[in-house]
């Protein structure tokens, strides 16, 4: 004869598992009553041969009183604006301030009505401080349903998400992957911790055969708030260009204690014309150091690749054919 094993009761009257549900319900439902007024509707406009129509939708975030919000680049591709509708019914125009579709990111900015109210700027967090497991809650508008909510957790960290423009490729780094429902409708809306704060910019839904059921979303840390910042002032985002291709490599014993890392980034293409050419960078090199900084990865180089030295001399260091070799590059700016 079988026994049932009794669960535990708190002072209460409820179970444990009850108690539990109730505080992971008041926290989405927290995060959730935070979150939404600052989670904009987006319908976007394209042109055709009869005038101006509705061409897509996705979600955005409000990060400033004044009307700035964030979204994802591919929401707003090929358009200069739209309108915008909050969940208390208010609907606004919007207008494309700057996009950088290598890191999925866009701005826009809404007008400001004759007596409307302020709108409510979410609070930004640092998904660096995220860790696998951790509750996170989604803020969007699937399927054109306004104020939606889902919840999951992070359930992988350090993920890569390739991205292209016309003329170029990146990998976004370090994107957050989570089991929280997303769908159709969600990109450019919020991934939040459970104090609220927005961790994550909504990008993509994995399909199946690779992983139904999972999200990404572009993390929102320190170098996000760099390509926000220059989507503000400049409307696009500047990168200096190497030009090649490559991959991590691990360095033999010998040569990792005598150069002081451990791996470097073997050189597996190399662009016609590109600065890495016209500098005598060549196929099988080993990457170094780009101008004095070790790099070990393709993202560490990637890293580099910043505003700031574009059209600038730095020295790369390569080991080729058994030796450490120098050579001075001049950084193009990357096109397009």
């Amino acid at each position: 004869m079988g026994t049932r094993t009794e669960e535990r009761v708190g002072t209460d009257g409820r179970s444990g598992e009850a108690r539990a549900l109730d505080a992971y319900s008041e926290v989405v439902a927290g995060v959730a009553a935070a979150l939404a007024p600052s989670v904009a509707s987006l319908k976007v406009r394209g042109s055709w041969a009869g005038g101006v129509r509705p061409t897509g939708a996705g979600s955005a975030v409000v990060v400033a009183p004044d009307g700035l919000l964030l979204t994802s680049a591919h929401v707003v591709a090929g358009t200069s604006g739209g309108s915008a509708t909050f969940t208390d019914g208010s609907e606004r125009d919007f207008e494309v301030v700057g996009t950088d579709p290598l890191s999925d990111l866009a701005v826009a900015r809404v007008g400001a009505p004759a007596g409307s109210a302020i709108l409510h700027a979410a609070t930004l967090g640092d998904a660096d401080d995220l860790v696998v497991g951790q509750l996170v809650v989604a803020v969007g508008n699937p399927l054109g349903f306004a104020g939606s909510v889902s919840a999951g957790v992070v359930s992988g960290l350090g993920r890569s998400l390739p991205t292209r423009s016309e003329t170029a490729s990146r990998v976004v780094d370090n994107v957050i992957q989570t089991d929280a429902a997303l769908h159709p409708g969600n990109s450019g809306g919020a991934l939040a911790n459970s104090a609220a704060e927005v961790v994550g910019i909504n990008t993509a839904v994995v399909g199946p055969g690779i992983g139904q059921g999972l999200g990404l979303a572009v993390p929102v840390n320190a170098a996000t708030r760099q390509v926000v910042a220059a989507l503000i002032s400049e409307g696009r985002v500047r990168r200096a260009y190497l030009g090649i291709g490559g991959g991590a490599r691990p360095l033999p014993p010998a040569l990792a204690e005598r150069v002081g890392r451990r791996g470097g980034v073997e050189v597996t293409s190399v662009v016609t014309g590109a600065p890495a050419g016209r500098a005598g960078i060549a196929l099988g090199d080993v990457v170094l150091s780009v101008d004095g900084v070790p790099v070990e990865t393709v993202s560490a180089l990637q890293g580099l690749m910043t505003a700031e030295r574009v059209g600038r001399r730095v020295p790369v260091v390569v080991w080729r054919s058994g030796r450490q070799v120098e050579l001075d590059v001049h950084l193009d700016e990357l096109p397009g």
